[in-house]
């Protein structure tokens, strides 16, 4: 009997341990979907909402490329004007930590060939803090 309540016992907690897992990576993973959405809509300012006022975003091999909420508005704002069919699709996502990497495929214009992105989004108090764009590599 005892070893039943011990064996009960140690499920529960590995429940409890997977599902508080389970909520943080939710939640860790929540502005990184809703950028992704709000992006394939083209919604700026949903898409900005996902991210930290001081926003800092960089191309590797981590060259800040530019800061802040309103630049990131101002230039992603532009592109989904100027880019009716735009859409991206996650091909891959790892989370570790407050890490977020997904690898994606891009489609700009309809009936182009899709562009291959990695992206790292850095996640802190519910909004992404930090981006790194990672360009493909060239064979």
């Amino acid at each position: 009997m005892k070893s039943v309540i011990l064996t009960a016992l140690f499920i529960l907690l590995g429940m409890t341990a997977y599902s508080q897992q389970n909520q943080n990576t939710e939640a860790l993973l929540a502005p990184v979907k809703q950028q992704l959405e709000a992006y394939n809509s083209r919604d700026i300012e949903k898409f900005a909402s996902a991210f930290s006022e001081n926003v800092k975003v960089y191309r590797q091999p981590g060259v800040l490329t530019y800061q802040g909420r309103d630049e990131l508005k101002k230039r992603y704002g532009a592109m989904f004007a100027a880019t009716p069919d735009l859409h991206c699709e996650i091909v891959n996502r790892i989370v570790a930590g407050e890490v977020v990497i997904d690898q994606e495929k891009v489609q700009r214009t309809k009936g182009q060939p899709r562009t291959d992105a990695i992206a790292v989004y850095r996640v802190k108090d519910g909004l992404i803090v930090e981006v790194t764009f990672i360009p493909p590599v060239s064979n």
